[in-house]
């Protein structure tokens, strides 16, 4: 991955600057229902785990939506709810394609966490209140800046396009497409805060959290279906990312999202506070659906967990929403103990081993 180093602060306001412009914004009748009836029918659950799948089905009830758990630190789907829609083309990202520019941003050099960015006339703002806030302007000025070729570059580096499962029965690859947006429907801007022309999946958006979960690994998700699945399971890495100095500057805004109380997520703590989550939230519309976006991962006292809801419907169903069902997910598997310390194994002594007398 290119990092484009010894830009000057001038030029790199200089270049956001020229890139600023007017998001369009429309309304849109809704005809999709919020709800459905049967979503897990047809799921495979045999390598899941049970607290983890029950906490999901629980917090999603009867939304018409998909959840997925992934154990970032080796790509394992520790449960996937209506496999159906998970596995399916993707939708629109809506504004979680902001994680991807915004890790595209820092990569280039073009900004910090804490670099004022002129929005235009007076107006600046920093990537931590952009991303907590989902501030749309703030991402079609980075996405002009670094243009077309170099969002779609690492759009592709971090799996946008790609299966990210490996040997997933059924999973649909999303697209990215090869040219721009038209200027006149808003061009690489609106790819960039939107995510308009963009479909993504459900498992690319979790395979990429994860990567920022774990430091930069971007592993192949999979899902064992069969006992030989389970007792045979090894991680496999697709690549590594060149993103561990963006990490750190890219963390404040996506804890914001959930702590800040004019933060896009901020619905998750009416249900969980007991650890930090870091997540990003999308709403947007196609042909009549609303979507509602939010990825997460909990830094929880025994390991990082990394969750993706993703649900389609009317007016009922936005980014919030799907925060507010994780913090239910996440509620459900603390009040069952899933993130407890697991007591140690006892240490056995050589005589129990049965070494002693040899």
């Amino acid at each position: 991955m290119r990092h484009a180093t010894a830009r000057s602060a001038g030029r790199t306001s200089a270049a956001l600057h020229r890139a600023s412009g007017r998001v369009r914004q429309y309304g849109e009748r809704f005809t999709a229902s919020s709800f459905a009836n049967n979503i897990t029918e047809g799921d495979v659950t045999t390598g899941e785990d049970p607290v983890v799948r029950e906490a999901a089905i629980e917090a999603l009830g009867n939304f018409n939506g998909t959840a997925l758990a992934i154990d970032p630190s080796s790509g394992r789907i520790l449960a996937m709810v209506n496999q159906k829609l998970a596995l399916s083309a993707g939708a629109e990202p809506c504004s979680t394609i902001k994680v991807a520019v915004a890790l595209a941003g820092l990569s280039e050099g073009l900004i910090k966490a804490d670099t004022p960015v002129n929005l235009g006339g007076h107006y600046s703002l920093d990537l931590t209140h952009a991303l907590a806030k989902s501030v749309n302007l703030y991402f079609e000025v980075l996405g002009r800046a670094m243009g077309f070729e170099r969002v779609k570059h690492y759009a592709n580096e971090f799996g946008l396009g790609e299966l990210a499962g490996y040997n997933i029965a059924g999973e649909q690859l999303g697209v990215y497409p090869d040219t721009e947006l038209p200027a006149a429907d808003g061009g690489v801007g609106r790819m960039c805060s939107f995510g308009e022309s963009i479909s993504m999946t459900p498992l690319q958006l979790g395979a990429l959290v994860s990567a920022i979960a774990n430091g930069g690994t971007l592993y192949y998700l999979q899902h064992p279906t069969t006992p030989e699945d389970i007792a045979s399971f090894e991680p496999k890495v697709k690549r590594l990312l060149d993103i561990k100095n963006a990490i750190p500057e890219i963390l404040p805004g996506m804890q914001g999202a959930v702590n800040f109380s004019n933060g896009t997520a901020r619905s998750l703590r009416a249900n969980f506070t007991q650890f930090p989550v870091f997540g990003k939230t999308g709403t947007c519309s196609d042909n009549g659906t609303r979507f509602g976006w939010f990825v997460s991962y909990g830094d929880s006292p025994t390991g990082r967990i990394v969750t993706v809801i993703f649900l389609k419907g009317d007016r009922q169903v936005f980014g919030p929403k799907a925060a507010e069902l994780t913090g239910e997910f996440y509620r459900a598997m603390y009040e069952h103990n899933y993130f407890a310390p697991k007591p140690a194994e006892p240490v056995q002594s050589a005589t129990t081993q049965g070494v002693g007398g040899r």
